[in-house]
């Protein structure tokens, strides 16, 4: 996203009841995406933004790692308070929470599946798209981890669900998922497809052993 459509974003967020505002990297000119490129962008955008910004690192989707030195330097400013971590890079997380321990500033797992790696080296919260569906689940790992209860076995159950709605079957997948847990997951925009029958039964099998029944 642009910088001035990022800062749009954010105001009308803002009015709309926004607490916080979620900023992926900007991605679709590379090259140009410098150490300074990305503290201009997110500066800019906390500088006007009427609420708290949180840095969204998220590889799979924009193809490029927000450098951790540009995260650390931006963990410094009043108006950015934390980032999500969606690469699933433990040393990465366990880096940046080291780095900015002295900083208010909170790291966020981006996936249930490495939940309790992250939290064992800094990170303080998770959000999840498996929330969406396993919402008990992913609250009860957050406060046994907390709560420094043995989780190991919880956190191994969600990782193939969780993979299943994200990298499997991805949006597509979630949404059909939420329509059979009686929420609205409704259709995919375009370009992105709903699932073929086959995928259905795929994903409804793997959902089957966690005690969610799709049809």
């Amino acid at each position: 996203s642009s910088g001035i459509n990022a800062e749009y974003g954010v105001r009308e967020l803002s009015k709309a009841g926004g607490d916080f505002a979620l900023i992926y990297t900007p991605c679709f000119y590379k090259g140009s995406m410098s150490v300074r490129a990305f503290l201009k962008h997110y500066s800019d955008i906390a500088d006007s933004s009427p609420i708290p910004v949180i840095l969204y690192n998220v590889p799979a989707n924009t193809g490029l790692d927000l450098p951790i030195d540009a995260v650390v330097e931006l963990a410094k400013h009043k108006n950015i308070i934390g980032v999500k971590e969606s690469g699933g890079n433990v040393v990465r997380i366990g880096s940046i929470a080291y780095k900015t321990k002295h900083l208010d500033f909170q790291i966020l797992a981006g996936s249930a599946s490495f939940m309790l790696a992250s939290y064992s080296v800094g990170a303080v919260g998770t959000v999840a798209a498996l929330a969406n569906v396993m919402g008990d689940e992913v609250c009860k790992l957050h406060d046994m981890i907390h709560a420094g209860k043995q989780c190991l076995e919880l956190q191994h159950q969600l990782i193939a669900p969780n993979n299943a709605v994200t990298a499997t079957f991805g949006v597509a997948g979630l949404k059909f998922v939420c329509d059979n847990v009686g929420l609205y997951g409704g259709p995919c925009r375009s370009p992105i497809q709903p699932l073929d029958d086959t995928q259905k039964k795929n994903l409804s099998a793997i959902m089957a052993e966690v005690g969610i029944h799709c049809k």
